[in-house]
């Protein structure tokens, strides 16, 4: 299994910058964004065997995936379990019917209207979320081959590892926790 982490959004730029919340929601990708994921895309497609692509409802997340799924080939499954921790304006996302129309061909119909915490997320409980997707994963036995489009907060809290934009992780859920995953060395990550 490989956790992706999106691409550079607007959000991460501000941020970066300023270390100040900037108020934008649920933000796309920026052009260097979208050069990264492109990267991180080719690199699977040559070294990773790749089957499936399960990704966030944030639209980070799932610019990121359509990208990866148009140059893999692959459809994009939609869970909100894998979304990034609620702290930031950013985690704010875009209610379902609007991601329905910009993302025609991603099911979306399991998904509420508006998916994303109303509230901060607790450490507690976001750990919880993330140890019980990590679960659902072993007991299902169905995680190899899948690529996940995710967050930095949500991979750190499956691996331990907190991951650049656009970085993968090479994760096995059966491995204790905190732990199971290798940041995979891409040639040119930017």
């Amino acid at each position: 299994m490989i956790l992706m982490r999106h691409g550079q959004s607007h959000f991460n730029v501000h941020y970066a910058e300023t270390r100040t919340d900037p108020g934008l929601r649920d933000p796309g990708l920026t052009d260097l964004g979208r050069e990264q994921v492109e990267t991180a895309a080719a690199h699977l497609k040559q070294e990773q065997q790749v089957r499936r692509i399960v990704a966030s409802p944030y639209t980070r997340a799932l610019e990121t995936a359509d990208i990866v799924s148009r140059i893999l080939d692959l459809p994009v499954a939609v869970d909100p379990t894998v979304g990034e921790r609620a702290v930031f304006t950013c985690d704010i996302g875009t209610p379902r019917s609007h991601l329905e129309m910009r993302w025609p061909d991603i099911t979306l119909t399991h998904v509420e209207e508006e998916w994303w915490p109303t509230l901060e997320e607790s450490e507690p409980d976001f750990h919880a979320r993330s140890l019980s997707y990590r679960g659902r994963l072993t007991d299902s036995g169905d995680w190899r081959g899948t690529l996940v489009v995710s967050h930095w907060g949500f991979i750190r809290a499956l691996t331990g590892h907190g991951v650049q934009n656009a970085d993968l992780v090479a994760f096995d859920p059966t491995a204790p926790h905190p732990g199971g995953g290798t940041v995979v060395p891409l040639a040119d990550p930017c």
